[in-house]
C-alpha cells in the first residue's frame, strides 16, 4: 500500500533541534519520527545513506548499518530532511553526499543451470561534478573487485536500470548524490526466503565501498579526506549493541570452562598412574557444574544479534556466540567419547608444519628435560610475589583489581580465570622461572582482562572467539624478553603439542605417556603432566595452541607488525584487522596500560631480535 504523505513541519523542527545539540555539544542524533521514518547521525558527517521503503532488505541494513543513515517511508519528507541535514554537515565539514541506496526488481543475471556462477548486476548513477564523478568511479572500482558467494558485481549506468521508483535526487537542488542499486543475490529465486550469510556479505561489501566512495568524494571536493576510509564509521553503540554485549558477558561469566574440565585430583592421580606402572590411566575428577548447561544455552540464543545496525561488531558477537556454545557442549560431555570431537572443533587439529616444528625443537634440546625440582618457590611465596607485581599494576591504574589465590584442586601451576590468579597449592617453582611465569599471567592474561574491561565491550574482556592461541603466544613472548625463555621450558610446549597430535591421533593416555618418555625422554612426573593436561575432560587439543601462538606473535612481528593493538584486550590473529577498523572508527582506546616488562633494559634488546625475524628456538637463552 502506497504510504500517505507526511507532513514534514513538526519532524523538521525536531530535527532541528537536534542538529543543534549535535553541533554545540555533540550528542549523537537517534530520532525516530512518524512512522518508519529515522534519522541518526553519531557525529557530524559528510556523508548521508538513505534508504527509501518499509522493508527490511538487504539495502535497508546497508543504511542502518552507517554512522549517518535516513530511513523514510514518504520521499517527499525524505527530500527536506536531507536538505537540512546537507546544508548543517556542509557548513561543518566543507562538503555532503548522499548516497541512495536501493534493490533492483530482479536478478536478471541468475539462471536455473548455474546460479552462483553468473555476474550480478549494480546499478549506479550520480550528479555532474567533480566530486560526484569521483565517488561514483571510486564506487564502481572498489565494487568491481569484490565477490559475493562466487559471483562478482557488473556495473553498470543506472539509466539503464528497469526502475519506475520515485527518485530520491530528482528534487534536492544544489545536494551532491549518489545512487547505488544492486541485485538481490541474496534471495532464493522465486519466494521469500534469503541466504542469511550472503545478505549479511552484501551488506558488509556495500558499506564499506560506500565509505571508500565517500573518502574519494572528499578528496575531489580538495579537502583532506581521512587517513582510512573506515574512520567515517561508527563511533558509537547503539542500545542493542550494548544490550546483546552484555547478555553474552553474563553467559560468559556463569561458568569458567578450564576450571571445568581441570581435574581436581591430579597429586592422587599421578600416585595411582605410578604405583601401577605408567599401565593403566588414573581416574580423573572434576567440579561438579554450579549452572544448568541447557539453561545457559537457552540464555545464549535469547540473545538478539539482529538490530545491531554494525556487520562488524555483529559478527564478533556471533563468533562468540558460537565458541560459548560449543564450550558449553563440551561440558556437556565431560568425560565423554563424544569430548575429544568437540574439542577438535574448538581448538582445531595439530596440522602437520607446527608438528614438525614441536618435533625439530625437541631434537635440538634433548638433555635439556629439568629434574623435579626438590626445593623451589612454594605456593605462598610465589602468591606473594604475584600481588607485589599486581600492586604495581595498580598503582599505574588503580582499577586493577586482581585477586590471587591458593587452591588446593589444581594441578601444580598458576591459572587466571577473568581477574582472578590462582595458585596451585602443589606449585614448587624453580626462583629463575618466577619473573617469566608472573610476567605470562599477570602480564599478559591479567592486563588484557582489564584493558578489554575499560572498552566499553565486555567481549574485550572475556576474550573473542578463538582468543587464546594469541594470547598464549604474548604470554610466551613475555616470559623470552624478561629472560625467563629457558630451553626446558620451550621442549615442554613443544612436547606438548606432540601429546595433542597423539590424542588426536587416537593413542591412549600410557601411550602417549609412553611416546613422550620413551621417544624423547622428558621425565616421568613432567611427562604425565603434560598428558594429563592433554587428556583432561576426555581429550583437549588446547595445549598445542602455545607453541602455535608464539609462532604467529613471531611471524606478526617480522612482518613489521605492532604488538599494541593485542594489548586492548583478549584478540585473536584473525581479528587484528577488526580491532584496527575499531581503532580507526574511534571505538576503542588506547590500552590503559602496557605490559611492565615492555619497558625495561632488559626487554628492549629482545624484542628489537624478535622483530628481525627469530626461531622460537632461538629465544632460548639458558
Amino acid at each position: 500500500m502506497k504510504p500517505k504523505p507526511v507532513e514534514p513541519g513538526a519532524p523538521l523542527a525536531a530535527i532541528e533541534l537536534d542538529l543543534d545539540a549535535l553541533q554545540k555539544d555533540g550528542k549523537p542524533i537517534r530520532n525516530d519520527f512518524c512512522d518508519g521514518h529515522r534519522l541518526h547521525l553519531d557525529r557530524p558527517l559528510p556523508f548521508l545513506c538513505v534508504y527509501l521503503g518499509s522493508q527490511q532488505n538487504a539495502a535497508y541494513h546497508i543504511a542502518t548499518a552507517s554512522a549517518s543513515y535516513l530511513i523514510a517511508a514518504d520521499i517527499g519528507l525524505a527530500r527536506a530532511v536531507v536538505r537540512l541535514v546537507a546544508q548543517r554537515m556542509r557548513e561543518r565539514c566543507g562538503a555532503f553526499l548522499v548516497i541512495d541506496f536501493g534493490e533492483l526488481a530482479e536478478d536478471r543475471f541468475l539462471t536455473d543451470d548455474v546460479p552462483f556462477l553468473r555476474p550480478f548486476e549494480i546499478a549506479l548513477g550520480s550528479g555532474e561534478t567533480a566530486p560526484e564523478k569521483a565517488a561514483l568511479k571510486c564506487f564502481a572500482t572498489a565494487a568491481s573487485e569484490r565477490e559475493a558467494k562466487y559471483r562478482t558485481p557488473r556495473v553498470g549506468d543506472l539509466g539503464s536500470a528497469p526502475s519506475g521508483e520515485a527518485r530520491l535526487w530528482d528534487d534536492l537542488g544544489n545536494v551532491a548524490w549518489l545512487a547505488v542499486r544492486f541485485a538481490p543475490i541474496y534471495k532464493v529465486a522465486g519466494t521469500e526466503r534469503i541466504y542469511p550469510a550472503l545478505r549479511d556479505r552484501v551488506v558488509a561489501n556495500m558499506v564499506d565501498t560506500a565509505l571508500q566512495a565517500v573518502s574519494a568524494f572528499l578528496k575531489a571536493s580538495k579537502l583532506k579526506p581521512p587517513a582510512t576510509h573506515r574512520s567515517l564509521g561508527r563511533r558509537a553503540y547503539v542500545d542493542a549493541v550494548t544490550r546483546a554485549d552484555r547478555s553474552i558477558d553474563e553467559v560468559a561469566s556463569a561458568f569458567d570452562f578450564l576450571l571445568a574440565v581441570t581435574p581436581i585430583n591430579a597429586e592422587q592421580a599421578w600416585q595411582e598412574f605410578q604405583a601401577g606402572d605408567f599401565e593403566r590411566a588414573p581416574k580423573l575428577y572434576y567440579r561438579p557444574l554450579e549452572f544448568e548447561i541447557a539453561a545457559e544455552k537457552r540464555k545464549l540464543y535469547s540473545i538478539s544479534l539482529d538490530h545491531l545496525e554494525d556487520p562488524l561488531l555483529s559478527g564478533l558477537l556471533s563468533e562468540k556466540q558460537q565458541e560459548l556454545d560449543l564450550q558449553l557442549s563440551l561440558l556437556a560431555t565431560r568425560e565423554t567419547s563424544r569430548f575429544v570431537e568437540l574439542g577438535r572443533a574448538l581448538y582445531g587439529n595439530v596440522e602437520p608444519a607446527l608438528a614438525a616444528r614441536a618435533r625439530h625443537i625437541l631434537e635440538k634440546t634433548v638433555g635439556a628435560a629439568p629434574t623435579v625440582q626438590q626445593k623451589g618457590l612454594g605456593a605462598e611465596a610465589v602468591a606473594a610475589a604475584a600481588r607485589d607485581m599486581i600492586a604495581g599494576y595498580r598503582a599505574a591504574y588503580p582499577d586493577f583489581e586482581a585477586s590471587v589465590e591458593i587452591r588446593a584442586d589444581l594441578p601444580a601451576g598458576l591459572l587466571v580465570s577473568r581477574n582472578r590468579l590462582f595458585v596451585s597449592r602443589d606449585t614448587s617453582l624453580a626462583p629463575e622461572r618466577l619473573t617469566a611465569l608472573l610476567s605470562h599471567e599477570i602480564g599478559v592474561h591479567l592486563l588484557t582482562y582489564f584493558n578489554g574491561d575499560m572498552q566499553g565491550l565486555s567481549i574485550l574482556r572475556s576474550g573473542l572467539a578463538g582468543y587464546e592461541g594469541m594470547q598464549e603466544g604474548l604470554a610466551v613472548l613475555a616470559e623470552y624478553l624478561v629472560g625467563g625463555m629457558t630451553a626446558a621450558r620451550l621442549r615442554l610446549l613443544a612436547a606438548r603439542v606432540v601429546a595433542c597430535q597423539a590424542m588426536l591421533g587416537g593413542a591412549t593416555f600410557e601411550e602417549v605417556f609412553r611416546i613422550l618418555h620413551e621417544d624423547h625422554g622428558l621425565e616421568e612426573h613432567i611427562d604425565f603432566n603434560i598428558v594429563l593436561r592433554v587428556f583432561r575432560g576426555g581429550g583437549l587439543a588446547k595445549d598445542a595452541i602455545y607453541l602455535r601462538g608464539v609462532l604467529q606473535v613471531l611471524d606478526h612481528l617480522k612482518n613489521g607488525g605492532s604488538l599494541t593493538p593485542f594489548w586492548i584486550g583478549k584478540i585473536s590473529a584473525a581479528h587484528f584487522g577488526a580491532i584496527e577498523e575499531l581503532r580507526a572508527r574511534g571505538l576503542l582506546r588506547p590500552p590503559r596500560l602496557e605490559p611492565a616488562f615492555l619497558s625495561s633494559d632488559a626487554a628492549r634488546p629482545r624484542l628489537k631480535k624478535a622483530m628481525a625475524g627469530i626461531d622460537p628456538i632461538d629465544m632460548v637463552e639458558a
